[in-house]
């Protein structure tokens, strides 16, 4: 008889099983990060790290000097790994990378692909940009502080106005307070009452100063909400009559379609309010919205590519400009090393041989990622020939999953190879995500084409129509032309580029040709 309050249960074991699992180490997430980096946001990293590691140091091309004055000493020398980096870098052979197959004409490419910061890559770039019809930087052409100076800052634009239309003293005193108070698109902000109490002066003196300072230039600036800044506009056009000024009033009714209700406040019918609509959209909103925007940073491309020598094939190269030279302080550490075995000392060696690791790690962390985007960009340009040599017509579908399988990596490191990365090349520089997008079927037994090509070639059918194209028609044509497309995918590809349907292009060259 079992005694009552216990039951027999399952019987506990220990069961081994072997696993295999990807260890997410500290140093393979930051190999990662380093990859998905922008040029810009490695070299900020990388001031960060040269400046905790006392091990690392710039090749700055003066490391030959520096060592030679240790005559024999080991600790002289670089670490083995940055030394063949910086002094003698080898070809990246891809012909000989598995799953690699070199079309015709890049033969030259492997020899050319090195990562040395000393490649002439840019100056044969460069000289080779004459080629694509644009600037080959001559004389003639403004540098780039010259480009910035065009245009004043809008403090500066509007003082240079305030002195010729405002000749009182206290009404510049005023105006100069009034620009304190403009916002990023040139309204007014903040309390004018209690401005005109903190400058003691009447509301309507202030007021006045306004209303002589709403005719600057751009016009609308210094207005105080969205409808008197439109309204000024209109008014320099001399189009702003009792309907146009109700239409303003009631701008919270345009937001919200309600045509019908503004038909009848503004006294209008259907085609002329459409055509209010249609002048109120070309005013702009936001009148300062261009000065005073930060200069824009130059785009440093990562990947180089030009025509190889006598058309065959094009060389792809790592831009040396964008490249961190970095080298291990091997010295330095050999001198501590050396040194006695008191407390100090050995606290100082292994700070410093974990700093050595992480040094040596780096150089090649680094060494790993120029490579991953040169064969990345690489592949691409393999993929994308027909776009280089015959135009945005050809680009061909290509998705991560087709350069992973080329290069045998993973879809992921694809993706972060290509993340804000560019490539520059004779039809300009692109983003390296540029060149991936989905396929469109074909009509027939015809290969599928590229999104971008269709978004290309739809455009060129409507900038080049005579007679307004409907949808329909721009399906047709396509069709003769081999791509097999839903009108309903033309419509999203015409809405996606900001192109206004037939019905709306046919009322804007109708109201044209008045």
């Amino acid at each position: 008889m079992r005694p009552l309050g216990f039951s027999r249960g399952p019987a506990l074991r220990q069961v081994q099983r072997q696993t295999q699992t990807l260890a997410m180490t500290p140093q393979l997430r930051q190999a990662i990060q380093l990859l998905q980096f922008s040029n810009l946001e490695l070299n900020s990293w990388l001031e960060d790290a040269l400046e905790t590691n006392p091990l690392l140091a710039r090749d700055d091309g003066v490391g030959e000097g520096a060592a030679a004055e240790g005559g024999g000493d080991k600790g002289a020398e670089r670490d083995d790994k940055a030394r063949a980096d910086a002094a003698e870098p080898a070809p990246l052979d891809f012909a000989a990378a598995p799953g690699y197959e070199s079309p015709e004409g890049f033969g030259e490419t492997a020899a050319a692909n090195l990562w040395d910061g000393e490649s002439d890559g840019a100056a044969a770039f460069a000289g080779n940009r004459s080629g694509r019809g644009g600037s080959d930087g001559g004389e003639d052409m403004p540098d780039y502080p010259q480009t910035l100076a065009d245009k004043p800052p809008l403090r500066e634009h509007l003082f240079q106005q305030i002195r010729l239309a405002l000749a009182e003293p206290a009404e510049r005193m005023i105006a100069a307070q009034l620009v304190d108070q403009l916002d990023e698109a040139g309204y007014l902000s903040g309390d004018l009452d209690a401005l005109a109490a903190a400058l003691g002066i009447a509301k309507k003196e202030l007021d006045a100063v306004v209303g002589k300072l709403l005719g600057m230039e751009p016009l609308g600036v210094f207005a105080r909400s969205l409808s008197e800044c439109l309204a000024v506009q209109l008014r320099d056009r001399n189009r702003l009559d009792p309907a146009m000024a109700a239409l303003l009033a009631n701008l919270e009714l345009l937001a919200k379609g309600d045509k019908a209700r503004l038909m009848r406040l503004c006294g209008v019918d259907a085609a002329d309010l459409d055509d209010m609509i249609a002048e109120i959209r070309t005013l702009d909103p936001r009148p300062a919205a261009g000065f005073d925007a930060p200069p824009a940073t130059p785009l440093i491309p990562d990947v180089l590519m030009r025509a190889a020598p006598g058309g065959q094939g094009w060389i792809v190269e790592l831009n040396p400009d964008t490249l961190p030279r970095l080298l291990v302080d091997r010295r330095y550490y050999d001198t501590v090393a050396r040194s006695g075995m008191n407390g100090k000392a050995r606290d100082a060696k292994r700070f410093l041989a974990a700093r050595l690791q992480e040094a040596n790690w780096l150089v090649r962390a680094l060494d790993q990622r120029a490579r991953t985007i040169l064969k990345v960009a690489t592949a691409i340009v393999e993929r994308q020939r027909g776009f280089f040599e015959r135009g945005i017509a050809h680009l061909r579908p290509l998705v991560l999953r087709d350069i992973a399988e080329a290069i045998e990596v993973h879809e992921s490191t694809v993706s972060r190879a290509t993340a804000n990365k560019y490539i520059a090349t004779p039809r300009g520089t692109f983003e390296l995500k540029f060149f991936f997008s989905t396929a469109v079927g074909a009509g027939g037994a015809g290969e599928a084409h590229s999104a971008e090509s269709i978004r290309h070639r739809i455009k060129a059918l409507i900038a080049g129509e005579n007679d307004i194209l409907s949808d329909d028609a721009i399906v047709a044509a396509l069709r003769r032309e081999g791509y097999d497309l839903a009108r309903r995918t033309v419509a999203k590809y015409r809405e996606a580029m900001r192109i206004p349907s037939s019905v709306e292009r046919r009322r804007m060259k109708a109201l044209g040709q008045r």
